[in-house]
C-alpha cells in the first residue's frame, strides 16, 4: 500500500510503499478513502511535539470501508475510564502509532463509527478531530446552552470552523475573530453575526461595542491576547481553551476572573461519548463539515505547507 511517512524532522513526509498491516484479534482493517491533515501533523514533523517516533504514519482523521460497511474513525486510543479527563496511555492517532496518511490502516474495532451517510468521503474525513475536539470544548466542559451568545477565536482553522456551525446549529449567537478580513466575511455567510480583525490593537474593544458580553468564549491561541478576553466576559462565562498557538498567557488580570466569577476550562480532544454524541448531532442538522482543498494522498506535503502557512478555511484532506 502507499503511505506518507514521516522519517526525519524538517523534511517532507515519504511517499512509500509499505505491506498491508495484519490486523490482530479485535482490530479492523479498514481501507481508507480519505484522511484529513492537522495542524498537529506540521508540528510532528517540525520536532514541536514530544515522544517523536520514526519511522510513522502520521494522521488522525479517515474515513473508509470496513467488511462492506462505511465507517468513520475516532481519532483517539486508550482515553481511559474517567469521562472527566484522559489517562495516562492516552494518545491521538498518528503518533506514535501509525495514522491516516495511508491507503489502509489497522485499528481496534471500538474505534469505528457508522459514517453520516450524506457526507462525501472528504467531508466525513475532515469530521473526527475537529467535531470532536470542537463538541468537548463547547457542549462538555463549557455547557453551551441555545441563546448565550459565544465568540470564537481563529476562524478559519477546522476545529473553530465546525465550533461555529455547532454553536449556531444549538441556537447560540456567534462571534468571530481572525487575522482575515476574508475569513470573517466566510464565516458570517456560514451564520456568524460578525467578528472582528484580531491584528487591530483595539479589537476587544471593537467586539465589546458591537456585540456585548459573551457567556461562552472557545480559544485555541492563549498568549498575549488571551488577557482580552476577560474583558469581553459576561459574569458567570466559562472560556474554554484547546490549544496555545500563541505560548503563554500573560497579563491575566485575577480581579477581573474572580469578580465576574469566570471560568477557565481547559478541553483536549474527548471520549467515546463525546464521539458519538457530536455525531449523532451533526447527522440530526446535516452539517458538513468545510473542506479547504483536497489533494491526492502522494501530494499530501502541499497540504501540509498550507496548512503551514496559515492559508487554508476549514480541512484539508488527502483522497486515497
Amino acid at each position: 500500500m502507499k503511505a506518507l511517512v514521516f522519517n526525519a524532522l524538517h523534511q517532507p513526509l515519504a511517499v512509500q510503499e509499505i505491506s498491508i498491516p495484519e490486523p490482530d484479534p479485535g482490530e479492523a482493517l479498514v481501507h481508507l478513502r480519505a484522511a484529513a491533515l492537522n495542524h498537529r501533523d506540521v508540528y510532528i514533523t517540525q520536532g514541536l511535539y514530544g515522544n517523536l517516533k520514526m519511522p510513522c504514519i502520521l494522521g488522525a482523521d479517515g474515513a473508509g470501508v470496513y467488511e462492506g460497511r462505511e465507517v468513520i474513525i475516532y481519532p483517539a486510543l486508550a482515553w481511559g475510564e474517567h469521562p472527566a479527563a484522559q489517562g495516562r496511555d492516552f494518545r491521538v492517532l498518528g503518533m506514535p502509532d501509525d495514522g491516516t496518511f495511508a491507503e489502509y490502516i489497522r485499528i481496534p474495532q471500538v474505534n469505528l463509527y457508522p459514517k453520516p451517510a450524506y457526507l462525501s468521503w472528504e467531508q466525513a474525513a475532515a469530521l473526527p478531530l475537529a467535531g470532536l475536539t470542537a463538541w468537548r470544548a463547547l457542549f462538555t466542559r463549557c455547557q453551551l446552552r441555545a441563546g448565550e451568545r459565544v465568540f470564537i477565536t481563529g476562524i478559519g482553522g477546522g476545529v473553530a470552523l465546525t465550533a461555529l456551525q455547532l454553536a449556531v446549529a444549538a441556537g447560540a449567537e456567534v462571534w468571530v475573530s481572525s487575522g482575515s478580513d476574508e475569513k470573517i466575511a466566510r464565516a458570517v455567510a456560514m451564520g456568524a453575526q460578525g467578528g472582528v480583525n484580531y491584528r487591530h490593537t483595539d479589537w476587544d474593544k471593537q467586539l465589546k461595542k458591537a456585540a456585548g458580553g459573551f457567556d461562552v468564549i472557545i480559544d485555541s491561541a492563549a498568549g498575549d491576547g488571551f488577557a482580552a478576553l476577560l474583558g469581553v466576559c459576561n459574569p458567570g462565562a466559562r472560556i474554554g481553551i484547546y490549544g496555545g498557538t500563541s505560548g503563554k498567557i500573560n497579563g491575566l488580570s485575577p480581579q477581573l476572573l474572580f469578580w465576574k466569577q469566570v471560568s477557565i476550562l481547559g478541553s483536549t480532544m474527548g471520549n467515546h461519548a463525546d464521539f458519538l454524541a457530536m455525531l449523532d448531532f451533526v447527522t440530526q442538522h446535516e452539517i458538513i463539515p468545510v473542506v479547504d482543498q483536497v489533494y491526492p494522498l502522494t501530494e499530501g506535503n502541499r497540504g501540509l505547507e498550507r496548512l503551514a502557512e496559515g492559508r487554508q478555511f476549514g480541512k484539508v484532506v488527502v483522497g486515497m
